[in-house]
């Protein structure tokens, strides 16, 4: 999958810094007692199983269509990008809110504080080199988008989910940090647990959003506007074709749409005549567009077209 190229550099870039991060916060957290440093270290292994998992997802979908998969293995991505979102919601939020709560009803003064600072200056220098290397990914995919509208309508989760994962990471160690300060200045360990809760509600909500735009991509989201009018395009231009009516497309993977057309055709055309206008048309696609993987042609009347994408439109209010 060569157009995976810059996504996989992100995820190793990723996994290489978390791993060597997760093995110091944790011999960190031994050494200091401190809860917050303790959830840094469960947040940094939690993000190096997801890149595994992501690396994983990325393999899976790379598989070419089969009997039992006619049309491709592509949404493997989705799912194991929605499996990443539940693993840091449930292991990444969940233990850092739990280690937080315990240590707030039996705290424990951090010993050794320096050494915590030390982890969290060349943690937040390792996530950073990370996270520079995802946003400039990142930053090369979106286009002229906006930043939130480009999470939106991306079609591949892993650079986003590492974006928003290394993220979530340099906000974590910034709240650990005056979690660990805080508690050691005022005299107050039950700050470390407090610590240990913020990183817990980063990390919630940044898995709540990864599950929402993985949701969307599992229940099939269709091609861009750009997309469908070049396709139109292209299929109007055939002498063939009277009314190129409409597309209806869906995303299979990140670079694998299955389009629908509905074309009118010329009226006086045979049925051979009209299956070597669909081979012209697949021939065209496959070279021009190579993402579309599978096109179905639907030969209909304009009217009826019509009468069906209002219906489409009035369901999709309703809803």
């Amino acid at each position: 999958m060569a157009g995976h190229a810059g996504s996989k550099r992100v995820i190793y870039a990723a996994l290489a810094g978390n791993l060597a991060i997760a093995v110091t916060k944790f011999a960190a957290a031994a050494f200091t007692g401190s809860s917050a440093m303790l959830s840094e270290g469960v947040h940094s292994l939690v993000d190096t199983g997801n890149g595994a998992l992501l690396l994983y997802g990325m393999r899976r979908a790379s598989r070419p269509p089969d009997r039992t998969h006619p049309l491709g293995y592509g949404r493997e991505l989705y799912f194991w990008s929605f499996i990443v979102a539940l693993l840091v919601f449930a292991l990444g939020a969940g233990i850092s809110f739990y280690e937080g709560v315990i240590h707030i009803m039996e705290p424990e003064p951090v010993v050794n504080a320096r050494v915590n600072y030390i982890v969290l200056g060349l943690s937040f220098l390792f996530e950073g080199s990370s996270w520079l290397v995802a946003l400039r990914e990142f930053r090369q995919q979106k286009g002229k988008q906006g930043w939130l509208q480009a999470v939106q309508s991306s079609k591949d989760p892993s650079v986003y989910t590492v974006l928003f994962e290394d993220s979530a990471a340099l906000l974590g160690l910034t709240v650990a940090f005056v979690g660990i300060l805080s508690a050691q200045l005022l005299e107050m360990p039950e700050l470390d647990g407090v610590g240990s809760i913020g990183i817990a509600i980063i990390l919630g909500a940044t898995a709540i959003f990864l599950a929402r735009e993985s949701k969307g991509l599992l229940l099939g989201e269709p091609a861009s506007p750009e997309v469908q009018r070049q396709v139109l395009a292209i299929a109007q231009e055939d002498p063939a074709v009277q009314q190129a009516n409409g597309i209806l497309s869906v995303h299979v993977g990140p670079e694998e749409i299955v389009a629908g057309l509905s074309i009118e055709f010329e009226d006086h055309l045979t049925a051979p005549e009209i299956e070597a206008c669909v081979e012209r048309l697949e021939a065209r696609l496959k070279k021009e567009m190579p993402q579309i993987s599978r096109l179905f042609v639907k030969p209909q009347a304009t009217g009826t077209w019509e009468r069906r994408r209002k219906a489409m439109a009035e369901a999709s209010d309703e809803d």
